[in-house]
């Protein structure tokens, strides 16, 4: 099939400009100014021509950090890799990175075995892995090198939850050296989860058992102190460090002095910490539970310090941290005990949209809603230029958004697994209107007409960044 894609604007993350996109199967194979001979040529030859006029081409975004049948607190998140795939793609993204689980007690192998298993064949967009250590021994971190190999460049570990996904000062030194040593990145959730626990265990004491004392209980000093100690890690070890979902003005501070000495310190923030907050979280009766995630929503203060960080790009990328738990059964396994609400928030098919309000609120440029979207994930996650791009040689993950449409996000019309919308009735400027994958359109008139399975496993090189 070949696709010419007429009278769009291209917005790639060095800039906007006007240019007809040429496709051949699942490939970009050139760009040629509107009007030009090879465009008129190109018409020509196409199976099939989609009219971009008055609309951005962007190239297809780059979820990095997504939990989609994630086992937590006794439950999982309720996206499959059917569902959640599905719904990214309405909202523009052509690509996730999940994060396949070893148990503890278990192998990496097992773990990966485990996630594979659960996406082939069922996704609808490609997907690739990182890979969470939550059982740092002689055995796994030799294991680390073969995980590479299989295409995971990146591992996560914890400084919160003890008991479950947490690894002590001692084993993330030992991962780091081991990162260090075959060049992967250490994905941190930088919390001070012994801190926090104690605090946890406090408010229940006191009957302050509401989800607005979620929040209360990890406290920004304390995000700031485990980013602080983890960035201190990784210079002893010459790891390069991502610090996961910030929050807080307090951590991006330690990203900020990390960046300015040269360390490789790379950081993403999420569109509930740009647009929610702790008042979310303080809602009338149980309502909060829909804004428990971790680390939690902060006060709205917060909100500038961040995006003033992705316009400098201490920020890198914004992943959403896709983790949705029904309010019914599953959040509500935490009335009366905030610590047993599962952690979440539903975001995976609005995080162009959000994002892009950054543009309508001049907080960022058009190149720079791209860059953080699309271009840095693929960059930072080994799937550049293939990813991320329109140029060439890449693959035709393409977007067409309309930035003069307007929507009002509902659980009533979104795509996502969850029974409830985390930015019920909120109106956005902009919307996403045709999305190809490697070619293939499978959002179309607010339809989709693409196919489960459809989706292919990326195996990704080492982080782009790296110095």
């Amino acid at each position: 099939m070949k696709t010419l894609i007429s009278g769009g604007t291209v917005i790639n993350a060095s800039g906007p400009f006007a240019a007809d996109v040429f496709v051949d199967g699942d490939i970009i194979v050139g760009l040629a100014a509107p009007g030009t001979t090879t465009s008129e040529l190109w018409r020509v030859g196409a199976d099939r021509v989609i009219d971009a006029a008055g609309q951005y081409v962007i190239p297809g975004a780059i979820d990095g950090h997504t939990h989609l049948e994630m086992p937590f607190g006794g439950t999982h998140s309720v996206d499959t890799f059917e569902t959640g795939t599905r719904a990214a793609a309405f909202g523009g993204t052509t690509t996730i990175i999940d994060f396949a689980i070893q148990s503890k007690g278990r192998s990496l192998r097992e773990g990966l075995d485990a996630w594979h298993a659960k996406a082939e064949g069922n996704c609808a967009i490609d997907y690739g892995f990182h890979m969470i250590v939550s059982d740092v021994n002689e055995a796994s971190l030799k294991e680390m090198d073969l995980v590479v190999d299989e295409g995971l460049s990146s591992f996560k570990l914890f400084m919160a939850y003890p008991g479950v996904f947490y690894s002590t000062d001692g084993e993330i030194t030992q991962a780091m050296q081991q990162a260090a040593s075959i060049g992967a990145t250490i994905m941190m959730h930088a919390e001070n989860g012994i801190a926090i626990d104690v605090l946890v265990a406090q408010a229940l004491a006191r009957g302050e058992g509401s989800p607005r004392f979620h929040g209360l209980t990890r406290p920004v000093a304390l995000e700031g102190e485990a980013t602080h100690r983890a960035i201190q890690l990784a210079l002893v070890t010459h790891a390069p460090l991502y610090i996961v979902h910030l929050s807080a003005a307090e951590a991006l501070d330690e990203v900020v002095e990390a960046r300015d000495r040269g360390q490789s310190v790379f950081a993403e923030t999420c569109p509930q910490y740009l647009f929610l907050s702790d008042a979310d979280l303080a809602r009338e009766g149980f309502e909060g539970a829909k804004y428990v995630c971790s680390p939690p929503l902060r006060p709205e203060r917060h909100h500038a310090d961040l995006w003033r960080g992705l316009r400098t790009d201490d920020l890198s990328i914004v992943s959403t941290d896709h983790c949705p738990f029904c309010f019914k059964e599953q959040k509500e396994l935490g009335l009366g005990d905030f610590s047993k609400i599962p952690n979440g928030i539903p975001g995976i098919e609005h995080r162009v949209d959000l994002i892009f309000q950054g543009v309508a609120m001049g907080e960022i440029s058009l190149a720079r809603w791209v860059d953080v979207t699309a271009t840095t994930p693929a960059r930072m996650f080994g799937l550049f230029p293939k990813k991320g791009l329109i140029a060439p040689g890449s693959d035709a993950d393409i977007v067409l958004y309309d930035p003069n449409a307007t929507h009002t996000f509902s659980v009533d019309t979104h795509h996502m697994n969850v029974d409830y919308s985390a930015y019920e009735g909120m109106t956005v400027k902009g919307a996403v209107k045709t999305v190809l994958s490697r070619g293939t359109v499978v959002i179309e008139n607010e339809q989709y007409v693409g196919r489960k399975g459809h989706g292919q496993f990326l195996r990704r090189g080492l982080n782009g960044f790296l110095r």
